[in-house]
């Protein structure tokens, strides 16, 4: 696969799942053998990336991702991006505070025969959770 389309490959996860909340599509964008590297944990496979998924957009069902960067060579996309969403839900036994929060974050993407195999992410998770509430 090209650059070209490994960077529309991901743009489709940004849009059809994280946006749309296509959850279907997660299968046809991920591979079986998925691992999803976060700050503290990784999850494995599509089904554990769509529980992810799912309860982030509930707990911010107005999530927004600003793809403020996309970077392609061989078979990685890397994206800087920013977030904005309300907190309207549960999230990470914190109960719904209805504010506003955006952060920053950059992540990288290994794409192989077509999917998405491995992705790394880093964010501002301290700015995040002072928007919340949740520390000081």
């Amino acid at each position: 696969m090209s650059t070209t389309n490994n960077k529309r490959l991901t743009d489709r996860v940004w849009e059809e799942v994280w946006h749309r909340g296509d959850l279907a599509r997660i299968d046809e964008l991920f591979a079986p053998d998925f691992v999803r590297h976060d700050p503290g944990r990784e999850l494995h496979g599509p089904d554990q990336n769509r529980q992810f998924i799912e309860a982030q957009r509930t707990a911010f069902p107005d999530l927004h991702f600003h793809v403020e960067d996309q970077i392609a060579e061989g078979d990685k996309v890397c994206v800087r991006y920013r977030f904005d969403g309300t907190h309207k839900g549960p999230f990470k036994g914190i109960p719904p505070t209805n504010k506003r929060v955006s952060y920053s974050g950059i992540l990288i993407y290994r794409i192989l025969n077509d999917r998405i195999v491995e992705q790394w992410t880093e964010f501002d998770l301290l700015g995040f959770l002072r928007q919340l509430g949740a520390i000081r």
